[in-house]
């Protein structure tokens, strides 16, 4: 096992071959401008691109502490979902009056989306191929066909499998049972994000790379924000941060960094190909609280990750924590305990990028500085297509415009806040031990039913 690790380069397996540098010059010097966005992440450059759509010629400028895509934008699987709720049941369970029209906003986006990218002729890799949740526990197969269920009665098409159905798609000793859905599907994260980089620079956004924002602070009418070589003085900033420390001291309650690990397969055979099955490509992942996501990529790799997120205590959001090899080889003995028919495959990529995941599993919106700033974090894994969602929720708190995308309480509400340290620690440490036991079990424990009573929760 060790030795088919031993080459895993630390990097994750979208930068190879890729320009992975900053392209655009730091900050340096005084300017102004009208909108400054802090972040060169998905929700970023979304917001970015929207601003200069609804007020072409607007000076707009893009702050970036290292380069586009170094963060969650360019680390991540790539599973494009409409979900904005992070997940059916979850909607159900928190937002059942609005949920239609969650719903229908989740659908809207992914459409929207992709029908961008066609526009723009960004080669991302988008394929609206769906997926499937699999079962490895018998109580595990029974929670997926009440999710098949649950999808019927919603309008998802979706299709339960019975262990030999799944195996007959999939081909691992360790399925039970699986549910095959047709929305969303798959991307390559790196090549979305640094598309979306080129069309807010195609509309005249400003971006620096290598401007970490050191502080925020109101300056007249204006707000003042200095990186190490230079400041710029806003009419407006957007604060698209994801699990990075932020700016703004108040997001700090409300979002937890969690550390997610991935691997990367070397390319796959013909031969090895046929020996899993896996025709449609789909994506993956398991049904349990952790769980794998996995899915093949263009040249025929398998990326696998998820499992072990783990909290450092005081939000620790340091990138030598990228590199933890308990993890790693965690999620390679489970990749070849579920295809043990490529255990001699090696792995070339192992990596990790931050969640910033929050109480209630989907984001958090608001304003400060008497509406001047605005921010969208906290997409709980789920932000490849929900970020563009979050992106347009900011600009419209800027403008003080009431839409849909603002009248849903999922907005207007705030998740409940984690609590300091050294509780925050404790709190992770007994929920992920609850769920692991549930996983175990298929009991959810007296703690885990008194999270749900309360809307709360700890996920990845």
């Amino acid at each position: 096992m060790t030795d088919l690790l031993a080459d895993a380069r630390p990097r994750p397996v979208w930068w190879e071959g890729r320009d992975t540098g900053a392209a655009a010059d730091p900050l340096a010097g005084g300017r102004t401008a009208d909108l400054v966005v802090v972040g060169a992440g998905l929700t970023g450059l979304w917001a970015a691109i929207h601003a200069l759509e609804e007020q072409p010629g607007r000076d707009v400028v893009v702050l970036e502490a290292t380069h586009v895509a170094a963060g969650a934008s360019g680390r991540n699987g790539g599973f494009v979902s409409e979900s904005l709720t992070h997940g059916l049941a979850h909607g159900v369970a928190t937002w059942p009056g609005e949920l239609p029209e969650l719903l229908r906003l989740g659908r809207a986006n992914v459409r929207e989306i992709e029908e961008f990218l066609q526009q723009e002729g960004i080669e991302a890799g988008l394929r609206l191929c769906g997926k499937t949740a699999i079962a490895t526990r018998p109580h595990e197969a029974e929670a997926l066909r009440a999710a098949h269920e649950l999808n019927l009665q919603h309008g998802e098409e979706s299709t339960y499998l019975s262990a030999e159905e799944v195996r007959a798609d999939v081909h691992s000793p360790t399925y039970l049972a699986g549910v095959r859905t047709t929305a969303g599907g798959l991307v390559d994260p790196w090549a979305l994000t640094t598309g979306l980089r080129d069309a807010a620079v195609r509309r005249g956004a400003v971006l620096h790379e290598g401007s970490a924002v050191r502080s925020l602070q109101r300056d007249g009418d204006r707000v003042a924000l200095r990186s190490d070589h230079g400041v710029v003085r806003a009419r407006q900033v957007l604060l698209a941060t994801n699990a990075f420390k932020p700016v703004l001291r108040r997001i700090r309650a409300w979002v937890l960094p969690v550390w997610d690990h991935v691997l990367a397969t070397e390319p796959l055979t013909a031969a090895q190909l046929d020996a899993i099955g896996w025709a449609d490509a789909q994506g993956l992942t398991d049904a349990g609280n952790q769980f794998h996501y996995y899915r093949r990529t263009a040249d025929d790799r398998i990326v696998w990750g998820g499992y072990d997120a783990v909290y450092y205590f005081g939000n620790g959001t340091g990138a030598g924590r990228e590199q933890r090899d308990a993890s790693h080889r965690l999620l390679a003995e489970q990749f070849y305990a579920t295809f043990p028919q490529l255990r001699e495959v090696r792995m070339t990529h192992r990596w990790a990028g931050m969640i910033d995941t929050t109480s209630r599993f989907t984001p958090v919106f608001g304003t400060a500085c008497g509406g001047r700033v605005a921010y969208a974090v906290g997409y709980t894994g789920l932000g490849v297509a929900s970020s563009r969602f979050g992106a347009r929720v900011a600009l419209d708190l800027l403008a003080g415009r009431e839409t849909e995308r603002t009248a849903v309480s999922l907005v207007q509400r705030r998740p409940v806040p984690f609590p300091p340290e050294p509780a925050r620690w404790a709190a992770v440490q007994t929920a992920r031990a609850a769920l692991a036991r549930e996983d175990r079990t298929g009991h959810r424990g007296a703690l885990l039913r008194t999270m749900d009573r309360f809307g709360v929760g700890f996920n990845s």
